[in-house]
């Protein structure tokens, strides 16, 4: 079916999506890669690294992508603080035992030289970057498993070019040839190791960083070729038709675009033609993230991806060039988007990650999003993934709950189930879509299996959105599984249907119980009228991308199945120009 006005993946009426994607790598992968490791260590690996250090970098390469002056401050001023750890510059510990993995592997990427050049000029910011790849140098010139894994060394590879300014500003020679020595030997380790890498974005960072290498150092046609192919596997593992990635993160989706326009950045110091892999991946991802996107400018929050700030995100668009067409009916990557007048709908009507790239995946399967003109209305409560600041434990899981998104929810039960350690089990196997648009409007009708086998029931969800954007129909059901009508099963199970809102956005409901008065910070209001339940209004919460939690309110349509099923009719009417 064709998308008139956007981007088309390729989906049809009836679209089955199934869990699969990612699957689990074998246990010969598993072990391929751990003897790898054990290899890299070795004085053979070693050697292999040894070659002519190059003089010089054959370009200066700009980075088109701004960093974050906050945390740039903070950098200039001698902290290197994520994730919730900070350690100071002058007595810096790169193996710290108190430090948190991810700040770890923050720091032996350098990622935040982008952050530290947004808010310091050149000479203020080289005192603090200098410092820190001279101790790094001192403490890891030869392997280390972590400081050298591939992703990590892929994206030094990156953005020590990118800031060579900035780490290569003293004259000292005997520094400048180890900065220099390290990236011919990183490049060589990484040609090697790349492969031996996890499918997913760990595998995209070394092939991107590997490719960035053949273009600005030295010798390095032959290499550029081999990582053009490299990132080219890679991306299939990742990126999915339409612009959505395998993590099916929204946030996930930018950072790969921002990491492939950082590597157009390289083929146009080297005044060189534009590998074709790159090319299309940056129009296929750009039209992913900015379907994706509400009208206030930011992404719907799902599975674990923050909202980000518009500015970014608005920025990573602009630098893609021409008119960026949103993917509306993502078939491959699961999010269906109808927009109308001044409405914008977002659903996620796919199934969740597979396992091995569904870390911090949330259960919130067929949850929409909603905004009005610059405004948005319902939401889900957020996510830590991109987040300044680290989330508690005990929240960081309570997002990823079904019950923090706009969604049905059965007897208080994660459609999905979650795991310790932020892994995804049993649940949400299979979700059929359907689309069809015409000339009132655009109909979507959803249904997913993560009730079936434990309460013998399906999730139906159906929205309908005007052609003018001002009404909104909605229908949850809950249909007997084919086993459960075989049965006869007649137990009434509880439900509830969750509008989470806007930060600002208040509801009041009506005197019978079955509606209420959603006004929006800007004035607007919309009428919402529900039938098959008791409609309540409760607290709820919101994460934005600063990492703060923020007090909101829910909407909540409650009610039980009988013989077998249930619905709940909803309406939303925009009440006010």
């Amino acid at each position: 079916m064709s998308d008139a006005g956007g981007r088309d993946d390729g989906g049809r009426d009836g679209q089955r999506l199934t869990r699969g994607r990612g699957a689990a790598r074998t246990l010969g992968a598993r072990l391929s890669e751990k003897l790898a490791r054990i290899g890299y260590a070795t004085p053979l690996h070693n050697r292999k690294l040894r070659g002519r250090p190059p003089l010089k970098l054959l370009a200066v390469t700009t980075d088109p992508i701004v960093g974050d002056v906050a945390a740039g401050r903070e950098i200039a001023a001698g902290k290197l603080s994520f994730g919730g750890h900070t350690e100071a510059v002058r007595t810096l510990n790169f193996a710290t035992a108190r430090a948190p993995l991810a700040w770890r592997e923050w720091v032996h990427g350098f990622e935040w030289l982008r952050d530290l050049a947004a808010a310091s000029d050149r000479k203020k910011g080289a005192i603090v970057a200098e410092l820190v790849v001279e101790a790094w140098l001192a403490s890891y010139r030869e392997y280390d498993e972590l400081a050298w894994r591939a992703d990590l060394a892929g994206r030094r590879l990156m953005f020590w070019p990118l800031y060579a300014p900035y780490i290569l500003s003293r004259s000292e020679p005997i520094y400048r040839s180890l900065v220099l020595n390290h990236l011919a030997r990183a490049a060589r380790h990484v040609d090697r190791a790349c492969e031996k890498m996890p499918e997913g974005m760990p595998r995209v960072e070394a092939a991107a960083g590997l490719l960035a290498a053949g273009l600005i150092l030295p010798e390095g046609a032959a290499r550029t070729v081999r990582a053009e192919n490299a990132l080219r596997k890679a991306l299939e593992d990742v990126l999915l038709p339409g612009g959505g990635v395998a993590s099916r993160r929204p946030s996930d989706a930018l950072a790969l675009l921002e990491r492939l326009l950082t590597l157009r950045a390289f083929y146009e110091a080297r005044k060189t033609e534009l590998s074709e892999v790159v090319a299309e991946a940056i129009e296929t991802v750009s039209s992913g993230v900015k379907g994706l996107l509400l009208g206030d400018g930011r992404l719907a929050s799902i599975h674990g991806g923050n909202v980000c700030a518009p500015e970014r995100i608005a920025k990573a668009l602009a630098l893609v060039g021409g008119n960026v067409r949103p993917t509306r009916n993502g078939a491959a990557s699961g999010f269906q988007r109808m927009d109308a007048g001044k409405t914008v709908i977002v659903v996620d009507a796919g199934p969740p990650p597979a396992k091995d790239v569904g870390s911090g995946a949330h259960a919130g399967t067929l949850a929409f999003e909603m905004s009005d003109g610059d405004a948005r209305m319902v939401i889900n409560c957020g996510g830590a993934d991109g987040a300044a600041a680290a989330l508690p434990d005990a929240l960081e899981g309570l997002l990823r709950t079904t019950a923090a998104h706009s969604t049905l929810i059965v007897n208080d039960t994660n459609s999905t189930r979650l795991l310790v350690g932020g892994g995804l089990g049993k649940g949400v196997g299979e979700v059929v879509v359907t689309r069809h648009e015409s000339e009132e409007g655009c109909w979507l009708d959803a249904t997913h299996d993560g009730y079936a086998k434990r309460f013998g029931v399906i999730h139906r969800r159906r929205i309908f959105l005007a052609a003018d954007g001002r009404d909104i129909r909605g229908e949850d059901a809950l249909e007997p599984a084919r086993a459960t009508r075989l049965l006869g099963r007649r137990k009434a199970i509880p439900f509830d249907v969750r509008f989470h809102l806007a930060p600002g956005v208040e509801a009041t409901p009506t005197a019978d119980g079955k509606g209420a008065l959603v006004k929006l910070a800007a004035g607007r209001v919309w009428q919402m009228k529900v039938r098959g339940g008791r409609l309540t209004v409760d607290e709820s919460i919101f994460v934005d991308e600063s990492g703060k939690h923020r007090s909101v309110a829910q909407i909540v349509v409650s009610g039980e199945t009988e013989s077998g099923g249930a619905t709940v009719n909803w309406s939303f009417k925009r009440a006010s120009k």
